[in-house]
């Protein structure tokens, strides 16, 4: 039970890292990173994770639906191998740094992959908009929903990812919080 507690939260932290950097390498000249003219994919890494330059993550939530566009916002498909356990993800900031999300699932990224979602958030910088969402303490005990990978290719001309998502959120992390679904699709590339 503690372990699964952990897991939930090393994850959903994970995702808002992944989200801080790439907001940060978005913002910077992306030709910054290619200055021995090697090919721009190298952005690209070897273990599969990526920055996206074209494409949307759309999350709708509570009849509102919010879309991160990859040339102004900073997107990015993560993949992270840790104790033998592979887990994939998608993480977004809005360019304004004003809204963030993120969501994990445990398995290898591949084209029509579907698994179980791991970790969630989804985080507004005004409380006043909006409070942020995340998983509850009850989290562990749930079907968090799914995150189904489509379409996923990383070669050198071609880095994609393409999915769809559901899951379900709390606006706070008590016991008995009311949890909110969450729906949503990514279409991403970098080129």
């Amino acid at each position: 039970m503690g372990t699964n507690k952990f897991t939930h939260l090393f994850f959903s932290i994970l995702l808002l890292v992944s989200a801080v950097i790439s907001s940060c390498r978005k913002d910077e000249d992306v030709q910054s990173f290619n200055k021995d003219g090697k090919d721009s994919t190298a952005l690209s890494s070897s273990s599969g994770s990526f920055i996206a330059t074209t494409g949307e993550l759309s999350i709708t939530f509570n009849d509102s639906t919010y879309v991160f566009d990859a040339e102004t916002d900073s997107i990015a498909f993560v993949r992270v191998d840790t104790a033998g356990n592979k887990y994939f993800g998608i993480t977004a900031i809005n360019d304004d740094h004003t809204m963030s999300f993120g969501i994990s699932g445990l398995g290898e990224a591949v084209s029509k992959a579907t698994t179980k979602v791991e970790g969630s958030q989804f985080l507004f910088n005004d409380e006043k908009v909006a409070p942020s969402y995340t998983l509850s303490k009850s989290a562990h005990e749930l079907d968090l929903g799914k995150l189904s990978l489509k379409k996923y290719t990383n070669e050198k001309d071609d880095v994609a990812a393409k999915g769809t998502f559901t899951t379900f959120l709390a606006s706070d992390t008590t016991k008995d919080a009311v949890l909110y679904k969450v729906t949503g699709k990514f279409d991403i590339k970098f080129k």
